[in-house]
């Protein structure tokens, strides 16, 4: 007799995912609008605060004719302003940007408040304005995810809904700030969404998607900072190098984490409120822009620099110690701002300076510049794929494909042993919850209940066997089918509040069997086996010869 075909999908997904697509596309689009708001905010806020006009133009502060004093007065300014606004606003808007979404995503069932909304976009703006070294990416992602969880708050959704359009925000943020819509998916799986399914997967991917054609519509599609033509980097020569300066880079970047968080811990135990602490910071800012000042505002020119390869040895110098210290110090203050582009420009100057040293031609110091930036964001992030990926995309330079991969693997080898946590998700941690960003199959989605059942009666035999039960038992009303996973008789079992489930044959219609909890640790059993049991397979097979 012919087996009836199983219910069982390799995607759990419905239709459900056309009204999240639409809502997403809605999303995408006003995130990139969105985006170049904030970006043109943070110019405005540099343009009056360095040269005391109302102006839109991206202008880097370091081009400032302020004397020195009013230079090094001007980030306490801005860090007194943020932390008024944290005080009396919402001190959600301290922060890199992505920790506090991860929280909305976790703690908080993807719901952000409107004030958030509107108050951090207006915060990055006036501290990156006022000469904060940070990205603005990280608040333009928490700014995308916060409209995207007002849409899903208004919709009648569910959590899960709610953080998908949560992370469709934020991914579009990101795609339209840096014209990187593929590495906004990935970062989205890699860091945002714990999980990858279709359910959630397709929305963001039309967030990103639609916001990335927004911003080309908007400001074109040229690549954001393009490098030297050069031919494709596949000698053995180059893989030994990118590997060797990803390794170092990974231990960079574990060093540049535990000072950030070292400033933050010194800041914790300042007798002073921590609306003060952001003025603070703006101190060591103001003092660090004195002798540097290309390390004050965004500094996407820096990274422009970098990937042409022609930066001079004080830029680079500067962007390793001094960037490095005033973007620890100050954003250990919990002011508001990113570590996209502060990582950025450290990783590619540590990666040039190589270069630089070993004389090489300009060409190549842009190449081993792209490598320190992917490598330096792998090992910060833990986001290996996204950091190479976002490499490319920002460069459009597929020849230096293979060097950045293996610079970025190197680095997540590093910190992913040495760093219990990311820079990101260690104030997560700090905080009280753990949070593990190892996804896998659920050992229980490998076992069908056919394999762990007890049998009812003798005649019960199963369907694979090519006979259909015939047990005359009757169905019951709440019950699962012999073909169903493990893991869909646990989430019924859980909801119903049972600790015993009926099983029916599907061909025949008949209950052929029962499962209880202790025998769905089967699955878990498995699991446990294949990590630990080690064997010799193949001098086993070769004895049996």
């Amino acid at each position: 007799m012919k087996a009836s075909s199983s219910a069982l999908r390799d995607f759990t997904v419905d239709r459900r995912v056309w009204l999240l697509s639409a809502a997403a596309v809605v999303i995408g689009a006003c995130g990139a609008l969105m985006a170049v708001v904030l970006l043109k905010a943070i110019a405005f806020c540099t343009n009056l605060f360095y040269f005391h006009r109302f102006s839109a133009f991206t202008i880097d502060p370091a081009a400032s004719t302020l004397p020195i004093w009013l230079m090094a007065l001007v980030p306490v300014v801005g860090g007194l302003i943020v932390g008024v606004m944290a005080r009396y606003g919402s001190d959600k808007i301290r922060g890199h940007g992505i920790p506090e979404a991860i929280e909305a995503i976790l703690l908080n069932g993807a719901r952000v408040e409107p004030k958030v909304a509107l108050l951090k976009p207006i915060s990055a703006a006036i501290s990156i304005g006022s000469g904060g070294p940070f990205g603005a990416e990280g608040p333009i992602i928490m700014t995308g995810g916060a409209f995207g969880s007002l849409v899903a708050q208004w919709m009648h959704l569910t959590d899960a809904e709610r953080t998908t359009l949560l992370v469709a925000g934020a991914s579009a943020g990101m795609s339209a700030t840096f014209s990187a819509p593929l590495s906004a998916i990935l970062l989205a799986v890699e860091l945002l969404l714990f999980e990858w399914r279709p359910r959630s997967l397709v929305p963001v991917a039309f967030a990103s998607i639609t916001a990335e054609i927004v911003r080309i519509f908007w400001l074109g599609a040229q690549p954001l900072f393009p490098m030297p033509e050069m031919a494709m980097q596949l000698s053995a020569h180059v893989a030994v190098l990118a590997l060797l300066l990803g390794l170092v880079i990974g231990f960079v970047a574990a060093g540049l984490s535990r000072l950030m968080y070292g400033f933050e811990d010194m800041f914790e135990h300042l007798r002073v409120h921590w609306m003060w602490w952001p003025a603070i910071g703006g101190v060591g800012i103001g003092l660090g822009g004195i002798f540097f000042p290309h390390g004050l505002g965004v500094g996407y020119d820096n990274i422009a620099v970098l990937l042409s390869g022609k930066a001079t040895l004080s830029l680079l110098l500067g962007l390793i110690f001094a960037k490095s210290l005033m973007w620890a110090f100050s954003l250990g203050s919990g002011t508001s701002g990113g570590v996209l582009a502060p990582l950025l420009m450290i990783g590619g100057a540590l990666g040039e300076i190589a270069a630089h040293y070993a004389h090489a031609t300009a060409e190549q110091q842009a190449l081993w510049a792209a490598v320190g930036m992917g490598a330096m964001l792998s090992g910060s992030l833990g986001v290996p794929l996204t950091a190479a990926v976002f490499c490319l995309e920002i460069t459009r330079s597929l020849p230096a494909a293979l060097p950045v991969l293996l610079g970025c693997i190197a680095a997540y080898t590093i910190t992913s042993l040495i760093m219990p946590r990311s820079i990101l998700t260690e104030k997560i941690g700090r905080r009280g919850t753990h949070l593990t960003r190892e996804y896998g199959t659920d050992p229980l989605e490998t076992v069908s209940l056919r394999e762990v059942m007890l049998e009812v009666g003798d005649e019960c035999v199963c369907e694979e066997d090519g006979v259909t039960a015939t047990s005359e038992t009757d169905v019951p009303e709440i019950f699962a089918y012999a073909d169903e996973t493990s893991r869909s008789a646990v989430e019924k079992m859980a909801t119903l509040t049972l600790n015993e489930l009926a099983v029916v044959d599907r061909a025949s219609g008949k209950v052929c069997g029962t499962v209880s909890l202790q025998d769905l640790l089967l699955g878990r059993r498995r699991a446990i086996h294949r990590e630990h049991e080690r064997e010799r397979v193949f001098a086993r097979h070769h004895g049996e010869v």
